[in-house]
């Protein structure tokens, strides 16, 4: 063993090896240890390594101390970032082994078995920092391109991890060509007859890839948008988005992840078209009784045509005999119905209602009737925010409950306990009920 990982001529014959040798075996006279050829070459290489390291971690303190003095003279954002982001500490760790491949030479005989070995392990050391130190660099410039360039939100984590990736993969071939003593090329070649196996292994990473150069293509997708995944239980922001995930923050707080091929694969709704217009649709309807829908007189037009906006309504309805305008935020009804001047009316409240937008489309529109009544739809655009959109959405229909019994319609309700409970009371009803119950009398008669 000693012949071949320690032989003799591990120490080499310049001068400063000579004297570190006869230095060594001083020591060892002194703590009273023999003269062993082995024992001198292990010491030897333990100093040797050890004086590598320290001057190379010398070197590298002293090129980084001077690099955060001046970016922290100079006071610009991309240097309190580097040092934020700690790239310089992970870039200088390139200088430590390239300062002890410089003195490997001179610390050991050029036909020495370990100094091969050293070479070896250092060059490996070599490749790996460096690989560290670029993606390093990568996502340094990544951030500061996402934080000031980035304007639109572009998913662009999964073309970093990408650049990560492919910095690693070659990392890994160098590394393997190093050991095997053959050339990148030849090495590659090889890897081919394993394409099935790697695919297959990076299944995910691949068409997540290839998810997200579509996302990004099309801009499909956005960190911030607003998106519901009808197949899953996301509804929420998405927070993240890289290779293998894309992380949607519900409403409730919770999180959830999801493959970005399933964005693809499937369909999803975004909101950002909302947000961008500044607009949010409100589109509800409420339903009337059909039986509580009559025919205007006289009288039921005088008394709507004190309300906000109604005598103009009226107004130009008497000059031209009817009124219907085509355009987006306009005011349309009748006077022919109690549900015609109440359209009228809630068209003139929307159109002078401040978070209401009247460059949109305004409708109160009559849907098809049902077994229930007859609905009527409010269909306008108010704001974005929530808080505000839910507040006028409910005032609105607030309103309409309100104000329609002065135009002697019925809101639709289906019958409670407590309506059965007071027709039983009402002194007109129960001849009613009691000739209701009598053939239910007669059959149990007959049963018995």
């Amino acid at each position: 063993m000693n012949t071949f990982f320690l032989p003799a001529e591990v120490i080499p014959s310049h001068k400063v090896a000579s004297w570190l040798l006869t230095n060594i075996d001083l020591v060892l006279d002194k703590i009273g240890l023999a003269r062993d050829k082995t024992i001198e070459e292990i010491i030897y290489v333990a100093v040797i390594v050890g004086l590598a390291l320290f001057i190379g971690w010398l070197v590298r303190e002293i090129i980084l101390w001077g690099a955060r003095r001046i970016l922290k003279w100079r006071h610009t954002d991309t240097g309190e970032e580097l040092l934020r982001q700690h790239i310089l500490s992970r870039c200088s760790h390139i200088i430590p082994p390239l300062v002890i491949l410089g003195l490997l030479p001179f610390a050991f005989d050029t036909k020495s078995q370990l100094l091969h070995l050293f070479n070896l392990a250092v060059v490996i050391y070599t490749i790996i920092v460096i690989t560290v130190a670029i993606t390093a660099v990568i996502t340094f410039v990544w951030s500061r391109f996402n934080k000031r360039e980035n304007t639109k939100n572009l998913p662009l984590r999964g073309i970093l991890n990408i650049c990560k990736g492919v910095a690693w993969t070659i990392a890994l071939i160098v590394i393997g060509s190093v050991i095997l003593d053959k050339s990148p090329a030849a090495l590659l070649t090889g890897l081919g007859a394993f394409a099935a196996a790697l695919m297959l292994i990076f299944k995910d990473t691949i068409l997540g890839f290839v998810a997200g150069v579509q996302l990004s293509q099309n801009d499909m997708l956005r960190i911030g948008d607003w998106i519901v995944v009808p197949s899953t239980i996301a509804n929420g922001i998405v927070i993240d988005m890289s290779l293998t995930a894309v992380k949607v923050q519900n409403w409730d707080n919770t999180i959830v992840t999801l493959p970005p091929y399933t964005l693809v694969s499937t369909s999803f709704q975004n909101w950002r078209g909302m947000s961008d217009s500044g607009y949010r649709l409100i589109s509800r309807s409420v339903i009337f009784d059909v039986d509580s829908v009559v025919a205007c007189d006289d009288a039921m037009i005088q008394s709507v045509a004190n309300l906000p906006g109604m005598d103009d309504f009226l107004g130009r309805v008497k000059k031209s005999g009817a009124f219907y305008d085509p355009g987006l935020a306009t005011v349309n009804g009748t006077t022919q119905t109690n549900l015609g001047l109440f359209r009228a009316y809630m068209c003139e409240y929307l159109l002078h209602h401040p978070l209401i937008g009247t460059d949109q489309q305004i409708l109160v529109r009559i849907m098809v009737p049902d077994g229930n009544g007859m609905p009527l739809q409010i269909y306008c655009y108010t704001t974005t925010a929530w808080t505000a959109y839910e507040a006028v959405q409910s005032e609105i229909f607030e309103h309409i409950a309100a104000m329609a019994p002065k135009f002697g319609l019925r809101l639709f309700n289906n019958p409670s306990g407590r309506d059965v409970k007071s027709l039983a009371a009402s002194p007109s009803q129960p001849a009613a009920i009691a000739g209701m119950q009598q053939p239910q009398n007669g059959v149990q008669n007959q049963n018995k």
